[in-house]
């Protein structure tokens, strides 16, 4: 009897769950075009009206709203951030001066040496090897030409229904991010000012931009108005990159591996191109930790819950170019969200965190100068705003998140730290 009454539970359960989504699948369109309401320029992050996505595409997006919102949630999450993978399927090759050559060195066994220096730290040769994704110089021709270009059509293909895939007059083209309010384009622009701090080259270029300017959007204004586009509302526009393909987590990133270490011997047998990734994977998880962005890594990690082939898969927001180097996409969870719910995924960010003790030697140097100065915000400041126009409309971080991201540069400082006194014998 006890086993029939469980059994039955569990199929009410099912159903009502199988209710919830699917009257939020029907409700989902209708829930992408709420109107946002932007930040007061100077008052941080805090917004009113609704901002939460119950979208229920994952548990994910249910999780990533706080219990006390949930009840009166009218819009999509910043939090699911689900990308079409084949939108960045075209033509036009990502392309870094250099790639063949490096290309060839990455496929030959490693003859150079020992992937790791100084008991924590990748190689330098290593390093040497691995050329700068977006150079700054290039994203500034790049955010320059995107300000000044005309969008001559708007189309799907960045993932949410909100998110535009947008075409410009050269027939070049950018991913447009409306999101439903300023937190997702504002953690999207932030995070990758903090990357541009980090010295981390793996985020397309950014600019944001104002509906209202006629000049920029005049011939797509009927597509604006049927996707009922606010006209006050500041977009993000990041570079679009064609001929990318998905990324699997690695082996040593898994939840039954021991983690990414200087004494791993499994490290021994990669090739140059397996190292390099691996390098680029410590940068990442350095990254979406200090922005405690869970939508990558960390949403796969909380999935194991239900699906024991989560890491089997392609990760989530990451993708790849023919040459191996990682381009970290679709960043709205940073930073603004990511603080927001901290609480409900602070022990996931803190497991993914811990299967990591190899870095690379330029990004813990940012790190560690970060951490002794204790100036980051003052710093992400100043960059935000000398790079970008509309950065006093669109606003900054509030004083109790810019003291979240100094808190969370210490911690990893402090990781670091623990993991250079782990491995001293080696």
């Amino acid at each position: 009897m006890r086993a029939l009454s469980a059994n039955l539970f569990a199929l009410l359960l099912v159903c009502a769950l199988a209710s919830v989504f699917y009257v939020w699948s029907a409700l989902e369109n209708h829930l992408e075009r709420h109107k946002r309401d932007f930040s007061v320029p100077g008052r941080g992050s805090f917004h009113q009206g609704p901002s939460e996505d119950l979208s229920a595409k994952t548990f994910r997006a249910l999780l990533a709203v706080p219990a006390a919102q949930r009840h009166n949630s009218g819009a999509r999450s910043e939090g699911q951030n689900l990308t079409n993978t084949s939108a960045f399927m075209g033509t036009r090759d990502y392309h870094v001066n250099g790639d063949d050559e490096r290309s060839a060195q990455r496929e030959d066994p490693v003859k150079l040496g020992s992937p790791v220096d100084d008991r924590i730290f990748w190689s330098d040769w290593l390093e040497d090897l691995l050329p700068v994704r977006f150079t700054e110089g290039y994203a500034e021709v790049w955010r320059n030409k995107a300000r000044a270009s005309p969008v001559v059509k708007l189309e799907p293909g960045c993932g949410r229904i909100s998110n535009q895939l947008a075409t410009f007059s050269d027939g070049t083209k950018a991913c447009v991010r409306y999101g439903i309010n300023a937190d997702q384009v504002q953690g999207e622009t932030l995070t990758y000012y903090l990357a541009s701090l980090l010295g981390i080259t793996n985020l397309p270029p950014l600019v944001l931009s104002h509906i209202s300017d006629s000049a920029q959007w005049a011939a797509v204004r009927t597509r604006i108005n049927d996707l009922q586009w606010s006209d006050r509302a500041v977009v993000s526009l990041t570079e679009w990159i064609s001929n990318l393909t998905g990324v699997v987590t690695p082996a040593p990133l898994r939840q039954e591996s021991s983690g990414l270490h200087p004494a791993l011997k499994w490290l021994e047998n990669k090739t140059t191109a397996g190292l390099l990734e691996l390098m680029q994977w410590s940068d990442l998880i350095v990254f979406d930790y200090l922005t405690a962005n869970f939508d990558r890594l960390v949403s796969n990690l909380f999935s194991l819950q239900w699906d024991p082939h989560v890491m089997e898969r392609d990760t989530n927001n990451l993708l790849k170019t023919p040459y191996g180097d990682l381009v970290f996409i679709d960043n709205e969870a940073g930073l603004v969200h990511g603080f927001r719910v901290l609480n409900m995924w602070e022990k996931y960010h803190h497991s993914v965190l811990s299967s990591v003790c190899v870095f690379r030697k330029r990004t813990t140097q940012r790190v560690a100068e970060l951490h002794r100065h204790r100036d980051s915000r003052r710093r992400l400041l100043e960059l935000y705003r000398d790079s970008e126009p509309l950065s006093q409309e669109l606003g900054f971080l509030s004083d109790e998140h810019a003291a979240v991201l100094q808190d969370r540069i210490d911690r990893l400082y402090k990781h670091i730290l623990h993991c250079k006194g782990k491995y001293s014998q080696l």
